[in-house]
């Protein structure tokens, strides 16, 4: 048995540092480029540049609402990573996206997002689009997460295969 205490470390500090590698770590979040700008205890801020790859109606030109969904879930995530003591990795079980109207062409998306309650293997989180303000609201998101058991460096074990 170990009585030792696990060693507790301020992640949204450490993600703060580490801002820019957040994004290119995460495929999808590189092709939007979206932007991290803040991160708090549990909290998440990010902007969504309007882009012409990221169109989804050539006619009114507002960005395609998978983009919202990939920037709202990214930004959830993150917000989970950052309501904890301990690196963990965590996976969307859940993801519900209500669009309220669409977001403007030619002009960026801000988002934020935050994890509001944490279980042993869950996390809770709701997230916010907008342009200036959350007065007119894009999108909303209410997400859970699977908190994932830590992981660093090594290589993967290889499954077993059972012998015929």
């Amino acid at each position: 048995m170990n009585d030792k205490p696990k060693k507790q470390y301020d992640i949204a500090a450490i993600m703060n540092e580490n801002i820019n590698v957040m994004r290119d770590v995460v495929p999808w979040a590189n092709e939007t480029r979206f932007r991290v700008t803040k991160v708090e205890k549990g909290h998440v801020f990010g902007v969504q540049p309007w882009e012409d790859h990221l169109v989804g109606d050539p006619e009114t030109g507002v960005i395609h609402g998978g983009v919202i969904t990939t920037f709202l879930d990214n930004l959830c995530g993150m917000a989970c990573s950052a309501a904890m003591t301990e690196m963990r990795f965590v996976a969307t079980i859940d993801l519900r996206i209500d669009y309220m109207r669409p977001a403007e062409k030619g002009r960026d998306i801000i988002g934020e997002a935050e994890c509001y309650h944490l279980t042993r293997t869950v996390c809770f989180t709701r997230a916010w689009a907008y342009h200036e303000t959350r007065d007119k609201l894009i999108a909303t998101a209410a997400g859970t997460f699977a908190i994932n058991k830590a992981r660093f460096g090594g290589p993967r074990p290889k499954p077993q295969v059972p012998q015929t």
